[in-house]
């Protein structure tokens, strides 16, 4: 098969599309024809190298699956080729891209317990974009962040993939949402897919701008995967007992912090790692039944990945960047 590798951990030089030995299932795994791979920030750290994480090298990523069974193991029952899926990528062994070679290749091995089926109405590039970021955004606000029907929430970096995730469950359940992304045209962007407001975090304090649009109550919930710079500013945007959640830090994951706030305020803040196999599961249902509406900003053929990984790092995207093999 074809796959994008990473030769060595560095730059986007390092990734070569060249072949690769087909994977074999084991006795309880299936081997999925890849249609689809979403990009995640995660693919990016596992490129570049992750202090205290080692990864094996040469590596091939790619967690965000969609695709056909091609094969399954001796033990495997309820899957037959020909099935469409998508997957939760965490798996007893490890995670599928970060841990277990993944899915930015034309086949991945797959423990058939973690498969998700697809509809046929739900294209493969949608699918892609679903159970990282779908599955993570469901776990953040409801499991941890116990978001409500009637609160209001901040999402900082809104306009990615998990932010835009937690903009549309914010929508669905009834939640007043509050959307910052970096740009005019992405706030537009947001404004049009119904965000109550927007801020541009580029050009106005955030903080102070969501303690406007709040009432000047303050927000029941903070969204800061970002951390860097952004991180001590969220708590002045929390109103009195507010929930600050974080599942990342994408822009540095040993910021400054006012504990002032923390103490003043009663603040809680929540940690939110991963997804289980039914945030993935509910997250497909809701886009089967067009309650969410993931948005793929780009699509590249699978040789290009050096190119698309360029383009998140630059952030010069809005939604899901998507590999075809």
């Amino acid at each position: 098969m074809k796959a994008a590798v990473i030769e060595q951990q560095g730059g986007v030089e390092n990734i070569a599309y060249r072949d690769w030995d087909d994977p074999e299932p084991g006795e309880h795994d299936v081997i999925v024809s890849v249609r689809a791979c979403g990009l995640n920030h995660l693919d990016i750290f596992v490129r570049r190298g992750m202090p205290g994480f080692p990864v094996p090298m040469p590596f091939i990523s790619g967690g965000d699956i969609s695709g056909v069974v091609e094969k399954t193991g001796p033990a495997v029952s309820g899957w037959s080729e020909g099935d469409r899926v998508t997957l939760n990528p965490q798996t007893d062994e490890g995670m599928i891209g970060e841990e277990l070679l993944g899915g930015l290749a034309e086949k991945v091995r797959v423990p058939a317990k973690n498969l998700v089926a697809l509809p046929d109405h739900v294209s493969f590039e949608t699918a892609a974009a679903v159970p990282i970021n779908y599955g993570t955004a469901h776990r953040m606000l409801f499991t941890r962040g116990r978001l409500e029907a009637g609160e209001t929430m901040l999402v900082l970096g809104a306009s990615g993939g998990v932010g835009l995730a937690c903009v549309q469950f914010g929508q669905m359940v009834g939640a007043t949402v509050i959307a910052a992304a970096g740009s005019d045209d992405k706030c537009s962007r947001l404004s049009d897919m119904g965000a109550d407001h927007v801020i541009n975090y580029q050009s106005e304090d955030f903080s102070r701008a969501a303690w406007i649009a709040s009432g000047k109550k303050g927000c029941d919930v903070v969204v800061n995967f970002t951390g860097g710079e952004t991180w001590a500013p969220s708590f002045r945007a929390a109103k009195k007992r507010g929930r600050v959640l974080t599942c990342g830090a994408t822009a540095g994951h040993d910021p400054q912090t006012d504990l002032r706030y923390l103490w003043v305020r009663e603040l809680d803040v929540l940690g939110s790692n991963s997804y289980s196999q039914e945030d993935v599961v509910r997250s497909v249902e809701y886009v089967a039944d067009g309650q969410l509406s993931p948005v793929v900003s780009h699509t590249f053929p699978l040789e290009n990945l050096a190119e698309a990984e360029t383009l998140m790092e630059d952030r010069g995207f809005f939604g899901k960047i998507v590999l075809q093999p």
